[in-house]
């Protein structure tokens, strides 16, 4: 992006760098598509994927209404898994593009926080998978079962089951953004810490909109997490705090130095 921190190529460069760096992303994400699509039709993602609600369905099977439904499903878990597989390649070509315009205390601190950025987010997605979806199928089909005889769609189960886990995972990268927002000086550790309370209300909202039903088993195994993970946003909020307050110290004692140097003289 530029030799130096303070030190810009010309705009055009950037747009060329940039252009570059785009196509060998989406190169990386159209291969890892390929390989993720014949990965999984090797592996019957399907099976792996139906396996939270085959304990409700009482031997019985999910049913499709389309020739496509199969190829439908496998390209939708193909799209998910090839751009996880592409990450590396993305992050890389982010990294280069970014990294000669960073100072060396920053580019020490991305590492970490991409590692913490694929962490969390698988995090999410097993809590999604092996607890929450469970859950939240369980109570479901226990109120439509009484009235009902469940003939369950296998692609909007599909698409249910992989929309939680992806909504899961983006709401586990809640710390990651707050650590942003702290580094760049918009919140600080005293906010967080007096909005409590309201942490607590809006933890609960969100997990009320992104799980569906009103269950509260499932309702609260995303709660608790986030706010967790909120409580864990704070003490990597006062720490990254820290950090800033301590460079913007040194900076402007040298930025003193030289007139003390000068006074003396």
């Amino acid at each position: 992006m530029s030799e130096a921190p303070g030190h810009e190529m010309p705009f055009l460069d950037h747009l060329e760098e940039l252009r570059k760096r785009l196509f060998w992303i989406a190169g990386a994400v159209v291969i890892g598509i390929v390989v993720a699509f014949v990965l999984l039709s090797k592996l019957d993602i399907i099976r792996l994927l139906e396996r939270p609600i085959l304990p409700l369905l009482h031997g019985q099977k999910l049913i499709y209404t389309h020739p496509g439904t199969s190829f439908h499903i496998l390209l939708n878990a193909s799209l998910v898994l090839g751009i996880i597989l592409a990450s590396p390649v993305v992050v890389g070509q982010l990294w280069g593009f970014l990294a000669p315009a960073l100072y060396a205390h920053e580019k020490r601190v991305v590492v970490p926080v991409m590692m913490s950025m694929v962490a969390l987010f698988l995090a999410g997605v097993a809590l999604s998978y092996f607890v929450v979806l469970p859950l939240t199928l369980r109570f479901l089909m226990s109120i439509e079962a009484t009235a009902l005889t469940p003939m369950i769609s296998a692609t909007e189960y599909f698409d249910f089951a992989i929309s939680m886990c992806l909504a899961f995972g983006a709401v586990f990268e809640v710390p990651i953004a707050i650590l942003a927002l702290t580094a760049l000086g918009i919140i600080t550790p005293q906010f967080l810490s007096r909005y409590r309370r309201h942490a607590i209300v809006v933890c609960l909202t969100a997990a009320a909109f992104i799980t569906p039903g009103a269950d509260p088993y499932s309702l609260f195994a995303l709660a608790i997490p986030l706010y967790f993970l909120y409580e864990l946003s704070v003490l990597v909020a006062m720490f990254a705090w820290r950090k800033r307050q301590k460079r913007a110290a040194r900076l402007e004692e040298e930025s003193r130095e030289p007139q003390r140097l000068g006074a003396r003289a």
